[in-house]
């Protein structure tokens, strides 16, 4: 009976500005990130639900025909679909039924090695052992994603299992379940370009990132993948490791020009994905400065929330920028500078494949096998 009246309090959004608290605050957390609300500008405009539910079949994010009308159109609108999604997600699918039979983790069962990935019939030992570096096989088989980066809701694979806040649970704390995971999204990662730095999930350029980049860049159906892994890091136990890569992303596509054809997924979809107001915010305001043209951003406050500009917020403004600029040369991707909680203060050096703490701890070097990428996971507290 309680989930039954917890049902009935719960109201359904209507609009991306009920969906979307970046702004503002809400019953979504926001601790740890000191300073509260800040000045800023942005136009956000949001299509109607009616106008989104048409859409949402042909217009979803990894289709290339959604980027280019949201790019063309002199009036961009923000996407209902995708910003109730996300709000979905960031708390924890309200209204939301456990299924009534016994709950068999599948998931769990599966990063265990106890049982093979469906339809397949692949055990997950198999995958970290034979899969690294097959892009075709990770490019064409639609239906391990499902199973190595598992969520609260259906995918397209309907024999995989959706999570259960039980499962989670139990997922978190079992080591193996988490070391095999962090394995799995490694794989990925490399897949895409990208490589693991160190245990805060820090992550930089991998060696073969042009072909990858290149490929990515045109393969669109792989941002739902993304979309997919940063949920699926969020629902067992690696929250923290979203915003590294979130930003990577949108450095590459905003300010490399490398993945240009991803920044509307970036920004709609992938910043969405975090649950921290300050972090989302930190992206937009970091997509802000780098988007063009920059009246096209759609992303920031609504107009009901902005400040009249002032003399000293343009020079808030300005030392953001001049800030930025310095230290440019200490966050361009290719030395892995991906650490936004200490952008400006960490002057560590990150050379072409090393990495190396504060502290000393182990060093992750290009060309190192998978049992040295074992051995360093194992450093990492799970």
């Amino acid at each position: 009976m309680g989930n039954l009246m917890g049902s009935w309090r719960y109201k359904e959004p209507s609009t991306v500005e009920e969906c979307d608290s970046t702004w503002e605050t809400d019953s979504e957390s926001d601790e740890h990130q000191p300073g509260g609300e800040e000045e800023d500008s942005g136009i956000s405009e949001s299509m109607s639900p009616a106008d989104s539910v048409r859409g949402a079949e042909q217009l979803d994010h990894g289709s290339p025909q959604f980027g280019d009308m949201m790019e063309s159109s002199t009036r961009m609108k923000r996407s209902f679909y995708a910003a109730k999604d996300l709000y979905k997600y960031r708390h924890s699918y309200p209204n939301y039924k456990e299924p009534r039979q016994p709950n068999e983790y599948r998931n769990l069962r599966f990063y265990l090695n106890k049982i093979p990935l469906v339809p397949d019939g692949i055990y997950i030992e198999e995958i970290l052992t034979k899969w690294r570096g097959d892009y075709e096989k990770l490019e064409h088989n639609h239906t391990y994603i499902q199973w190595l980066f598992p969520l609260r809701e259906q995918g397209l694979n309907f024999y995989a299992q959706e999570l259960t806040q039980d499962e989670i649970k139990e997922f978190q704390s079992t080591r193996e379940a988490k070391r095999r995971f962090l394995l799995a999204y490694t794989i990925m990662l490399d897949f895409f370009g990208i490589k693991l730095l160190d245990k805060n999930g820090n992550v930089a350029r991998a060696p073969n990132w042009q072909d990858r980049f290149q490929h990515l860049n045109e393969s669109q159906h792989n941002y739902l993948r993304i979309t997919r892994i940063l949920k699926s890091l969020g629902e067992l136990g690696f929250e923290s490791f979203k915003l590294p890569l979130v930003h990577l992303l949108l450095e590459e596509a905003l300010v490399e020009g490398t993945l240009p054809n991803m920044r509307h997924s970036a920004l709609e979809y992938f910043v969405y994905t975090l649950r921290q107001h300050g972090q989302r915010r930190t992206l937009l305001r970091f997509a802000q400065r780098h988007y063009h043209p920059p009246e096209n951003f759609i992303w920031g406050p609504p107009k009901k929330k902005r400040i009249p500009a002032s003399g000293s917020t343009g020079t808030r403004v300005g030392r953001n920028e001049a800030v930025e600029r310095s230290a440019g040369k200490a966050r361009s991707p290719r030395e892995g500078r991906n650490n936004l909680e200490r952008e400006v203060e960490d002057t560590d050096e990150r050379k072409s494949g090393e990495w190396k703490t504060a502290k000393g701890s182990k060093v992750l070097q290009e060309g190192r096998g998978r049992v040295d990428l074992e051995e360093y996971i194992e450093t990492i507290p799970l």
